[in-house]
């Protein structure tokens, strides 16, 4: 099989267990905006500092693909185990530091200035998520060791189960029946509460079960933490979950800059930032996948064909996200409707996506060289890269366009401002990881 069609079975595999991972904020942004507008807006605030979180969380974790998969390209399948055992040593520490976040946003909600009315629900939403934290980080780290073995549907089967729970359950617990109160919000925290520890205890009895994994001697006595290897592992992950956190956080700021906007502004770049989530989901496979085969190749001692598989990954990733681009300009009108029944928020919400498809095609070339440049053990240029232009033209940027004005440009008032923004420093961010790219694989290559 050509190595193109590799990377694309496994990147359609792993897309549709992401999707089905994505369609669980899908369904709660449509649930919450159909109980009512309050509740989309706390959910805008609530998911947006999660997300921010959990992103940088599992950003750590994920980065650890192209160490197993060059384990697995050389054979060392006893190895691999023993690094996933120490793998969870990391996935403590980074368990708590989440649920501490995730218990005192106070000083953040307050410093953001969103409006205090908002704050209490915030924080009831955050809180039980930070109880589903720990979960859903644990089944990370199972859902990178099979994408590095070549086998991402066990993983998918599960997230696809999963939605299968979460969408009744969500709707059930929002709205209440059956004897039970509607808890509006709170209702589909509890939902992702309960579906994520459902999908741990599935895979932990998948680990212990399956033949495939046994190989890999993964259910022996934990090893004391072996301190070179965690330092390994916080070498490539740290820089690659703080990369991640940065732009991620980006859109944390946005939506909690934007929320001193109302509640109209602050659905409407609900709406658009879910659907631009939505959208990343294709690169984000991609990228996962083209790694997962980099990493192998190197492992294998075939720099070539990680070269081979690293500008077809890359190529595949662009024309995806022409199409997906494509499909949000020509559909916009018809896909807000779906999120929201308010005219003014649907009719704001159709603007924003014109910049989201524009962000989209930065976001997708970006995306595939910061995770091919991770098996190169190249993570903290990116970083620089990141804080310099998704923080500080990006957010700081549309700040000022939104709120004092920019250069000629006056005062926007409105969450364009920092969607232009936005799409222009992730845009300035693909041109420079694309050239460090291209020296990675050169040096790689020895040409």
């Amino acid at each position: 099989m050509s190595e193109r069609r590799l990377i694309a079975r496994h990147a359609g595999t792993v897309l549709v267990g992401q999707m089905a991972t994505m369609a669980f904020g899908v369904t709660d942004t449509v649930v919450a905006g159909r109980f009512d507008q309050e509740a989309l807006a706390a959910l805008s605030i609530g998911a947006a500092i999660f997300i921010s979180v959990f992103v940088a969380l599992t950003g750590t974790l994920q980065a650890l693909l192209p160490v197993w998969a060059e384990l697995h390209g050389a054979g060392r399948r006893e190895a691999m185990g023993r690094s996933v055992r120490q793998a969870l040593y990391l996935c403590a520490a980074a368990t708590a530091v989440g649920a501490t976040l995730l218990l005192s946003p106070g000083p953040l909600l307050a410093w953001t200035e969103v409006p205090p009315a908002m704050r209490g629900a915030v924080g009831q939403y955050l809180a039980v998520l930070a109880a589903a934290l720990p979960a859903a980080l644990l089944f990370r780290i199972y859902a990178t060791l099979n994408q590095s073995i070549g086998r991402p549907s066990f993983v998918t089967w599960l997230q696809v189960g999963a939605l299968a729970v979460k969408v009744p359950l969500s709707i059930w617990l929002t709205f209440g029946g059956l004897g039970v109160p509607a808890l509006g919000l709170m209702g589909c925290a509890l939902a992702t509460l309960t579906v994520n520890w459902l999908m741990l205890a599935v895979a932990v009895l998948m680990l212990r079960h399956r033949p495939e994994y046994q190989p890999y001697r993964l259910w022996r006595r934990p090893e004391r933490p072996d301190w070179p290897q965690l330092g390994t592992f916080a070498r490539l992950g740290v820089p690659a979950g703080l990369s991640v956190m940065v732009e991620v956080s980006s859109f944390t700021f946005m939506a909690l800059f934007i929320a001193r906007l109302g509640s109209t502004a602050t659905a409407a770049h609900q709406i658009a930032s879910n659907l631009t989530a939505v959208a990343y989901m294709v690169p984000l496979s991609l990228g996962l996948a083209t790694s997962a085969r980099v990493g192998y190749w190197m492992g294998a001692g075939r720099p070539d064909q990680a070269r081979r598989a690293c500008w077809q990954g890359l190529g595949m990733a662009v024309l995806g996200a022409l199409m997906v681009a494509g499909l949000l300009l020509a559909l916009r009108g018809t896909i807000v409707q779906f999120y929201t029944r308010e005219a003014a928020v649907a009719h704001l919400a159709a603007g924003l996506l014109v910049a989201c498809a524009a962000y989209h095609l930065a976001d997708a070339t970006q995306t595939l060289c910061i995770f091919v440049l991770r098996c190169f053990r190249i993570t903290v240029a990116p970083l620089l890269v990141y804080c310099a232009l998704l923080w500080g033209v990006g957010l700081g940027g549309g700040y000022r366009l939104a709120y004092h004005g920019l250069g000629p440009w006056p005062a926007q008032h409105s969450p364009l401002a920092f969607w232009i923004m936005a799409a222009a420093a992730l845009g300035a961010a693909a041109l420079i990881l694309l050239a460090l790219l291209r020296i990675a694989v050169s040096r790689a290559v020895g040409r």
